[in-house]
Parts: structure tokens; sequence; C-alpha cells
């Protein structure tokens, strides 16, 4: 936005009454014009409709009877969640008693309608707010590189917070235990461990080849495939589109019941979230859109909430835990979308949900101590040695750095790699390429 298109949109807040009456389109034009502000019509709908849109104006009425307003101060729901005025019309909708909602089918027109990089979920100074929240230095570093460190706190928290949405009962620190250790919480249903274990699976897949996972669905059905493993009724379901109805229970919202139309919006959706540039509108649209489709048997908000993740990660931006996420507020958010095809509520409390995820890993990276600055220049070496030592049984260090390279050095590499490789263990393999069953493999060869 130009500052010019600022300094309008300034006006036009200075301008309307602060006791919150509506006025009309010439009121404005008129005062303006007063002020020696020139503007057309045209002009003038389009910065308004975009104050509208950042929650900061009200429009009321219809045709030559619109009228605006300032929109009222910001609220607080019964979770002490700050909502938009457009958050808080959208809930005052969906708290209506189902007996008073129509019963709705999938809308086309929803995805159809919407336009990457011209529709926009998340209003402009939401956006921007979201990017000054979740920047964590140089973007330009490989994709990943923050997730690298929080990833140990990440998979706890996204792991059991998700999961906690789903209704399990598991604490914080069961899911600590169970993620660090293996260790089930006693007296809880094996399900739960079940889709603990299933969202650390689904984390590492993204944590590992950051670079590989996309918009494509490859990546999410294989997400799906993780998170509902051994979870599914008809275990063939698990990373396959759906084929039978489903019910959204206690809402007026029916899903798609036909599998070719499910497969071409499955496909639809995830090429319009391949072209979308901003990486929280991405993140959202996700979110949004993959309950609305319900294109799997069931965990779809699951998969929405990991595949929201994608984004964020991909572009260095701090990642969206959900964890102290008003559960009650984003129900009915999701609720909201399924219903009215409305999405304030819905961003208002990924707006929340966020700002909370920012607070906790940017004080877990100030904690952190500083790099060594050689296993960070050799980081790749270091890693393809463990991994080769591990699968092949070899590794030669004149393999993985360049010719000349100072002997002190050579011998400050090869002490690392022999660190990592004597502290490997089940919970770190990971980290260096090294699949389950090779370090499995490994253990045997080397008898323990």
């Amino acid at each position: 936005m130009t500052r010019k298109d600022q300094g309008l949109r300034d006006e036009l807040l200075a301008l309307l009454p602060a006791d919150l009456s509506a006025v009309s389109l010439t009121w404005i034009e008129e005062r303006l014009s007063a002020r020696g502000v020139s503007a057309s019509r045209r002009t003038l709908q389009r910065h308004l409709g975009a104050l509208e849109s950042a929650g900061r104006v009200v429009r009321e009425g219809r045709s030559v009877a619109i009228t605006y307003r300032l929109a009222q101060p910001a609220a607080a729901d019964a979770t002490g969640l700050v909502l938009s005025e457009a958050g808080r019309a959208v809930l005052n909708l969906v708290l209506q008693p189902v007996i008073a909602k129509r019963p709705v089918t999938y809308s086309q027109d929803f995805l159809d309608g919407y336009i990457p990089n011209q529709t926009f979920y998340l209003p402009e100074t939401m956006r921007s707010q979201l990017h000054d929240m979740g920047r964590t230095g140089d973007s330009t570093r490989p994709a990943g590189t923050h997730l690298r460190d929080v990833i140990g706190r990440l998979m706890i928290d996204l792991s059991w917070a998700s999961s906690k949405l789903e209704g399990n009962s598991y604490s914080r620190l069961d899911t600590e235990n169970l993620i660090r250790f293996g260790a089930a919480a006693e007296g809880k249903d094996l399900i739960y461990a079940q889709m603990i274990l299933n969202h650390k699976a689904a984390i590492e897949l993204i944590a590992e080849a950051p670079d590989e996972v996309g918009y494509d669905s490859y990546t999410f059905l294989n997400l799906h495939a993780l998170l509902s493993e051994n979870l599914l009724a008809d275990p063939s379901a698990s990373g396959r589109l759906r084929r039978r109805p489903v019910d959204i229970g206690g809402s007026v919202y029916t899903p798609l019941a036909i599998p070719q139309r499910i497969e071409a919006n499955f496909h639809t959706l995830l090429d319009k979230a391949s072209q979308i540039d901003d990486p929280f509108e991405t993140s959202f649209f996700l979110m949004v859109h993959i309950p609305y489709l319900q294109p799997f048997e069931d965990v779809n908000k699951r998969v929405s909430r990991l595949g929201a993740n994608i984004p964020l990660i991909k572009n260095n931006l701090s990642p969206l835990s959900f964890i102290d996420m008003p559960e009650e507020t984003y129900f009915r958010g999701t609720q909201a979308v399924y219903e009215f095809n409305r999405t304030e509520l819905l961003a208002d409390v990924y707006l929340a949900a966020y700002e909370r995820s920012c607070q906790r890993y940017a004080a877990i990276v100030k904690s952190l101590p500083e790099p060594d600055p050689l296993r960070l220049r050799y980081r790749d070496a270091i890693r393809a040695m463990v991994r080769d030592f591990v699968v092949e049984g070899h590794a030669n260090i004149s393999d993985y750095v360049a010719a000349g390279t100072d002997p002190g050095v050579l011998t400050q590499i090869q002490e690392i790699v022999d660190t990592e490789v004597a502290s490997l263990h089940e919970g770190n393999a990971l980290r260096f390429g090294i699949r389950r069953r090779q370090f499995e493999a490994w253990k045997v060869r080397k008898g323990g």
C-alpha cells in the first residue's frame, strides 16, 4: 500500500463520527472536499471496503442506502480472547439454536470464488501483524532452519495441543514422557498414546525434509496416513480420500458425498494453496478448506493443523503449536466456516493462537547457546558422515570435506562425528536422515 493510500485511509478514520453513528458516502465526500481532499467515489468505496475487511469500519444498509461507521472497540469472548467486531458477529450467528439454522451442503462457490493473491481471508493489517510476530531472522536461510532450533519443544507442544483439541486426556507432562521416553501414561486409553505418537511422526515428516514437503496430494495423503495410523475403523482408509458420506456432529452442515467431486476439489484447494504468495494466508486457507471439504473419513482437522505449519516452516517463520488455543472458540470458528462460509471468527482465533506460539518459541530461541561455528559450517558433511557410518558401515572424511582443509579442522570434524555416533539413539537418528529400520539394523550389528 502506498503512502498516499494510507493517508486517505487515515483521513477516513479520522472523519467518521467518534460516537459510532453511521453516515452516507455523500456525507463523507462533502467533508473530505471541505478538507481539501480529492478522491473519486470508486476510490473511496475501495478504501472503505479495505477498512471494513480490516475490522476498522462497519458498512450497513444496501444499495443507495449504504452507510458507514467506525467499528466498536474489540470485545473479548468468555475465554478472554479478543474478538473483532466481525468475529463477534459471526460468533452470534453460530450460537443460534440449531432449530433456527437452515441445513446447508458444500458450497462449490466458496472454493471456486477464492482467487489466490486477490481474495484474502486474513486482512492486510492482520497479515502484517502476523509477519511481525513470526519473523525469526534471515529469511534466506534454508527452509526449516528455525524449526530445527525449536523442534524438541514443538514436537511435544503440537502433539499435545492438537490431540487435546480432539478430546485427548493426556497432560503435557504425559505427552513429554511418551515422546521422549516411550512411557505411556497409566490408566489412559491406548488410543490417546497412539494419537500423540501419530502427531510426532507427522511432525518428523515435515521437519526431515521441508523442501520436499509441499501443497500436493502426496504430502497431504501421507500426513493423513501418519495421523490416522491405527485410529480408523477401516484401516484401508488411512492415506486415502473419502469414498463414503460423513456427518458433522452438532452442525447443520453436510459435506460432499460424491467421491469424484471430493477428489477434484481436493486437488483444486491444494493447487490454490500452492499459488498463494503470503505464507500466513496459505496457512489459514488450508485450515479453512480442508475441514470444510472433509476429504478424509476422519482426522481432517488434524491434517489441517499440521498442514497449516508447512508454509510457516518453509519460510522460516515461527511455527503454530496451537498451545493455549481457546478450544470452544476454535470449534465455533470452524463451525462458522461449515454453516455460513464465514472466516472472521476463525481468523481471530488463528491470530491469538499464533501470538501465544511466537511468545513461547521466541523465549526458547533466546535461551539457546551460541551455535558452534565449526558444526554450523560443516553441518551437511557431519550429517552425511554419521548417516553413512550407520547405514553403509564406513565413512572416510576425505569423501565429505574439500581437499586441502586444515588437518586440525579435519581432526575436530572427526571428533564431532565420533561423538554423534556414540550418542546416537532412536530419538535423534532421524536428524541424520537415518530411517527407523536402518537404525534398528545398526543396533543389531553393533550388538545393542
